[in-house]
């Protein structure tokens, strides 16, 4: 193989599809949270841009599609990645969550500092955090 081939990435990463019931209801949640903007919707179908540009996130209906659990628990459906979502204040990021829908998940890791960093449950019941950077 061509030394230049073998250390040039073949391809670019360009986003995540995250799977759910209703495609509209979660596109409107992240893009509120993230302050990103839907881009193209249709049915069961939406993808979201940040407006400053790099890697975008796509929403996506399935009609089997069962939430998973957090924490995770042997023989149900379990989270296979999560969103790391950085913000400013804990607070105002939780209350932010909670007023479009989404829920603070019930067990958070007794190891985590609560003052900076939450598990959240996005309204399609998938785990993400919350975190106040310690720079």
């Amino acid at each position: 193989m061509n030394d230049a081939l073998a250390h040039a990435p073949v391809a670019r990463w360009a986003g995540v599809a995250i799977d759910c019931h209703d495609a509209d209801l979660l596109a409107d949640f992240y893009a509120a949270l993230l302050g990103w903007e839907v881009t193209d919707r249709s049915d069961g179908w939406a993808q979201l841009r940040d407006p400053a540009g790099g890697v975008g996130l796509n929403v996506q209906a399935e009609p089997n599609y069962v939430a998973p659990t957090w924490p995770e628990r042997q023989g149900e459906s379990q989270k296979q990645l999560h969103l790391e979502i950085l913000v400013a204040d804990i607070d105002t990021a939780v209350a932010f969550v909670l007023a479009r829908g989404g829920t603070e998940a019930a067990w958070q890791p007794p190891d985590r500092d609560r003052e900076r960093l939450r598990v959240m449950l996005d309204p399609a019941g998938h785990p993400f955090c919350l975190f106040v950077s310690g720079e």
